[in-house]
């Protein structure tokens, strides 16, 4: 039986079987990968599109940007109940035409483009619509995803769908600064209904999964039970959301070059970095890696706000993607784990929508450190958040320890009891 087990172990039918699970993942992996490849196609471009071009504030600008991740916000945690009931698969599919939807609103925002107010008041309705797509999306491929495998891979699940959403996002950033600059805005309203489309035909043919009937906890219950690890998420991408909305302008503001490279770097760091460390989460545990994690990340701000060459930013933005890159998936075990599996979509939704207060608060906010104190002090803005988010996180697996703790000794007083007498 050893002899068997060390084949299994070790052999091709377990090869098999592993590569088999990965492509599962992957195929619901690629619907989360195109829906944020279209969110970072705005991202970069954005801010200056209503700052420099429609010649509103950088506050406006940020409004712009958060307005997606406020809608996200409200949105998220219905797309979870909806995943829970109707299924992931239909989830998504809504999710993918609201995408759609919003390509066809910024085009029309783009032809208002004289008429400054209505293509401000047009482009936040694409940016609602857009917001309203990532929830159904993201929250529903997720599922559908843990939904496909066993139990065991949730971890596995939860890390190729954040490499997914943020090198879609990596991706899309320099891609929509190319594509604006070299066909204009209109290409890039073009191109989100044109990858809407392709990822609802990738979507359809998809086989569903299961719907997991049972009892569901009311929604307070599930915030509760996630609440510290969403916190800890939210705090963690607020230095995400400098770099990625407000690089561009900071670069401007220096007068120095190729702001896509940084984006670009904080994406490929973020990558090779979940694509190396991901085993870490199942050996280390979740609240270990999230803690290093966000040292390494306030570290990477650090140098993004003490920067003085553009050689030294781009140093800076390649640290934060690494610091960044395995906080999603570390705290989403740690949150999925405190539910039942019939209760999955609505937790990762719960989750998930930290995230997006976390945009949604950062952009006016960035904005705000902006105008009051220049484009760099809003990496010390985030470095000082995920700070804030280390010290929350030491003081819940401080929790969690002292917890387990006592149940061991509760377990095994009876005993020790019984001895004595």
């Amino acid at each position: 039986m050893f002899v068997d087990q060390v084949k299994w172990e070790s052999g091709p039918l377990k090869d098999r079987i592993v590569h088999s699970v990965t492509l599962r993942i992957v195929r619901t992996s690629l619907l989360i990968f195109f829906c944020y490849l279209i969110i970072g196609l705005l991202l970069a471009i954005l801010p200056g599109f209503v700052h420099l071009h429609l010649g509103f504030s950088t506050f406006w600008a940020g409004v712009a940007v958060s307005s997606q991740y406020a809608a996200t916000l409200l949105s998220r945690p219905k797309a979870g109940r909806m995943t829970d009931l109707l299924s992931p698969r239909t989830t998504v599919l809504v999710g993918q035409l609201a995408c759609f939807i919003s390509g066809l609103l910024l085009i029309l925002a783009v032809t208002l483009e004289h008429q400054v107010m209505f293509c401000f008041g047009v482009l936040l309705m694409s940016r609602v619509a857009l917001g309203c797509g990532e929830s159904g999306v993201a929250t529903g491929s997720t599922t559908w995803g843990l939904g496909r495998v066993k139990p065991e891979y949730a971890a596995q699940v939860i890390s190729w769908s954040g490499i997914a959403s943020y090198g879609g996002m990596s991706v899309g950033a320099p891609l929509g600064i190319w594509l604006e600059n070299t066909f204009g805005m209109m290409t890039i309203g073009a191109a989100i209904t044109g990858i809407s489309l392709l990822n609802f035909a990738l979507a359809l043919p998809l086989a569903g999964v299961p719907i997991l009937h049972g009892d569901h906890l009311p929604f307070r219950e599930v915030v509760d039970k996630v609440f510290v690890h969403g916190l800890g998420l939210a705090l963690g991408t607020v230095g995400f959301g400098t770099i990625a909305s407000f690089t561009t302008l900071y670069y401007a503001s220096r007068h120095w070059s190729e702001p896509a490279l940084a984006m670009g770097l904080f994406g490929a760091c973020f990558i090779a970095t979940r694509l190396i460390f991901a085993d870490t989460i199942n050996r280390w545990g979740g609240f270990r890696v999230a803690m290093i994690s966000f040292l390494v990340e306030s570290a990477g701000l650090l140098v993004l706000w003490s920067a003085i060459y553009p050689e030294i930013a781009l140093a800076g933005a390649s640290l934060s993607g690494c610091g960044f890159a395995l906080v999603f998936p570390a705290l989403g075990v740690e949150a999925v784990r405190t539910v039942a599996e019939s209760d999955r979509g609505s937790a990762l939704g719960v989750y998930t929508a930290f995230l997006d207060l976390a945009m949604a608060v950062t952009g006016p906010m960035a904005g705000f450190i902006i105008g009051k104190w220049g484009y760099a002090a809003i990496f010390l803005y985030g470095s000082a958040a995920a700070a804030c988010a280390f010290a929350l996180i030491l003081s819940r697996a401080g929790f969690e320890s002292s917890r387990h703790e006592a149940s061991r000794s509760l377990y095994k007083s009876p005993a020790h009891h019984t001895h004595h007498n």
